[in-house]
């Protein structure tokens, strides 16, 4: 093993870079380094050695050429075994270069915006650095290669455990993380850069699904089935912290993005309760605590054994309602200490921290390959929506009727929602017969149904659907609009006094 005598640092991510440099250092490692992270070295009192000092070249076309010089990729190429090549090395005065510490221009932090620019895009291309994690990894014998700050205290562990040197084991592995790196770079950026055209592209034409396990999940969705987690990032579920309770099953991952995705459809303070992926409770109120009691008030026994999410951080006084049932598992942007203090007393609930994502498609598999679609984003707009009954909805209606129908976006279909005062009432779900939902949901309220309004799905086939809701004391109605029968419909509101929105488009979710 022989020993590391020069690294090289040109890092994007630099958490950890100060105190990894100053382990080198005090191994009596020669440290190389390039704009921002040699000053940061510089400011933190450590010798460095800036890239052009190796080169004898500055940087120049701001920045895009740095490291891409023979100075550099022959002090990490040269295979030291093979005396043609130090030989080569030697008559040109390039120093070897022993440890590559490099991470990548945070592509995915500008592709994640669906506006970024082709400009922006292509300018976050890192070029030079998956040049030099290649090349060291290609020549894994004789260089080390690090991509992840998490990995530097057990690289200076292993060198101040040998010497200066790393085991020949340690080399092959950060060799084949380190093209694994690339490779996920390689895919973030032909990913991306696939959806952009004009106009743009709103599906991939080649699916690449190459995402790495985070987590092996207990079982799957029944316990003779294995499962995993999968994650592209730090966020959405996915990426969530998981800050107290027993390990996620698959079960709880699911409702909680179910959950998560419904929570976030609101603005002000809101509470979703989730019963296999399907909500039982949500409300919209003035303080996080009133919308979680309400979303519990809509269906209590459902709710026992339930998933929440919220699209606030958890207090003390919504926490202290939680502690009041048995609850599986809470996804939120983070709790108060005072709410930790609450909830963890609680042993096995899972506590995760997540923060939001919008994803750029949607993907589903079936035997044999996988549906892919954009989001459901839309929402509703009150000045292309159509009233097309006699009488208008009141100022109260229409914002039941907009809370309604942010809901039943995320109820199985078909699907029916009673609402009122920004607070689900009762849910029919995943119904063969929408006029079944309608009854289902009405028969499984625990709160009065008098005066609230129903959203649904897709649009009333027959009039028997809204005249069964009308029997229930609804005063409104919103729905897609668009069928054969819809003046019938019209007609059987108009008859009943009940106004009725048409949005135009649907909510299917299957």
């Amino acid at each position: 093993m022989a020993k590391i005598e020069r690294a090289l640092l040109s890092l994007t991510d630099k958490t950890g870079a100060v105190e990894f440099a100053r382990g080198l250092r005090a191994l009596d490692i020669d440290l190389i380094s390039t704009g921002g992270t040699a000053k940061l070295l510089q400011d933190a009192g450590i010798p460095v050695f800036d890239v052009a000092a190796v080169t004898h070249f500055p940087e120049m076309l701001d920045g895009r050429v740095k490291t891409l010089h023979p100075a550099i990729h022959g002090g990490i190429l040269a295979m030291r075994s093979k005396p043609e090549h130090m030989e080569a090395i030697e008559q040109h005065a390039i120093p070897t270069i022993d440890l590559v510490c490099v991470n990548l221009y945070a592509f995915e932090n500008i592709a994640s915006n669906p506006d970024a620019s082709t400009e922006d895009l292509i300018e976050n291309i890192d070029i030079g650095g998956p040049t030099m994690i290649r090349a060291a990894a290609k020549n894994y014998q004789d260089v080390g290669v690090v991509v992840e700050p998490a990995d530097y205290p057990a690289i200076l562990a292993e060198l101040e455990a040998n010497q200066g040197s790393l085991l020949p084991a340690t080399h092959w592995r950060l060799a084949v993380k380190a093209f694994h790196h690339t490779a996920a770079y390689d895919r973030a950026v032909s990913n991306r850069l696939a959806l952009v055209g004009v106009p743009p592209v709103p599906v991939p034409a080649t699916l690449d699904l190459r995402v790495p396990q985070i987590l092996a999940l207990r079982c799957g969705e029944n316990p003779h089935q294995a499962a995993a987690l999968y994650a592209s990032g730090h966020s959405g579920v996915a990426g969530g912290q998981q800050l107290h309770g027993k390990e996620l099953s698959y079960n709880n991952v699911v409702d909680l993005d179910a959950a998560w995705q419904l929570v976030n459809e609101f603005t002000q303070p809101a509470s979703v309760i989730i019963k296999h992926t399907n909500p039982c409770g949500c409300a919209e109120q003035a303080t996080l605590a009133e919308s979680y009691r309400m979303a519990f008030a809509a269906d209590p026994i459902s709710a026992f054994g339930g998933v929440l999410a919220f699209n606030r951080p958890v207090d003390a006084d919504t926490a202290t309602e939680i502690g009041k049932t048995f609850i599986e598992a809470i996804a939120a942007p983070d709790f108060t200490n005072d709410a930790l203090a609450i909830l963890t007393t609680k042993k096995n609930l899972r506590l995760v921290k997540v923060q939001a994502v919008t994803d750029q498609y949607v993907v589903k598999s079936i035997s044999g390959g996988f549906l892919v679609q954009t989001p459901d984003l839309a929402g509703l707009n009150r000045a292309t929506a159509q009233v097309p009954t006699d009488r208008q909805p009141t100022d109260a209606e229409w914002a039941a009727l907009a809370f309604g129908w942010k809901v039943v976006k995320h109820v199985k279909s078909n699907a029916i929602v009673y609402a009122k005062d920004g607070q689900l009432l009762s849910a029919g779900a995943g119904q063969m017969s929408r006029v079944f939902s309608v009854e289902i949901g009405a028969k499984k309220a625990v709160l009065p149904l008098s005066g609230s309004i129903v959203a649904s799905d897709a649009f009333f086939p027959f009039a028997d659907g809204l005249e069964a809701a009308a029997a229930h004391g609804i005063t409104a109605a919103i729905q897609p609009g668009g069928s054969v029968k819809d003046a019938e419909v019209i007609a059987a509101a108009n008859r009943l006094g009940i106004a009725m929105v048409f949005t135009g488009f649907r909510h299917f979710r299957h």
